[in-house]
């Protein structure tokens, strides 16, 4: 029987996918200390829009991440609503994104991508 999955999406810089590639699309790279935090978000609308409009502003390109999490592990985290309708994410401390990491089933894709005009 296979495990029930939820599908979560992270806006990415340039930099931040070249490390994702260099872990075969399995996790996410280490937070840097001044990040306590890692957040995914819920829904793909809303990791399109702080893509085009805060990583494409601040680094010229942004992408847009899917992945599949085991949902029974997912439960641990509380949904964070952190503005409108869409704006729902996860917080995961960054001392945890590793276990996150291994709770990710399959392989991250890349299903967007945003260039400055």
């Amino acid at each position: 029987m296979s495990k029930k999955t939820t599908t979560l999406y992270r806006p990415v810089n340039d930099k931040e996918l070249e490390l994702i590639e260099a872990l075969e699309f399995k996790g996410f790279p280490p937070r840097l200390p001044q990040q306590p935090i890692f957040y995914p978000v819920m829904n793909e609308e809303y990791a399109t829009q702080i893509t085009k409009d805060w990583n494409v502003p601040a680094y010229g390109v942004g992408y847009v991440t899917k992945f599949e999490v085991d949902t029974e592990y997912l439960k641990k985290f509380k949904i964070e609503n952190v503005g409108g309708k869409i704006h729902n994410e996860l917080w995961v401390p960054a001392e945890e994104l590793e276990e996150f990491n291994a709770n990710i089933i399959g392989k991250i894709k890349v299903i967007g991508e945003y260039k400055k005009e």
